[in-house]
């Protein structure tokens, strides 16, 4: 999301439930964001209502896309949405 703040779309995950945790990816060259970022929620549940909630919603003319992240199971977890 190029012209979206990760303030504003904390704003828009927190909809659904509080947010552990919510950073946008930023290209380390240009430092310019690439288009997505991650959320953590606290558990499992929050996290599929945001998939359900929050997938294919419109923010300032793009769709988000909302799915889990991928994640190793060797590190501590908090649920990715």
């Amino acid at each position: 999301m190029h012209d979206v703040t990760e303030t504003q779309l904390t704003s828009i995950f927190e909809e659904v439930g509080p947010v552990v945790s919510f950073r946008l990816v930023f290209d380390k060259d240009t430092g310019k964001p690439k288009g997505f970022g991650f959320c953590s929620y606290q558990d499992a549940e929050t996290a599929a209502s945001a998939v359900r909630n929050l997938n294919n919603r419109e923010v300032n003319g793009r769709m988000l896309r909302i799915d889990f992240a991928d994640t190793d199971k060797d590190e501590g977890r908090n649920e990715d949405a």
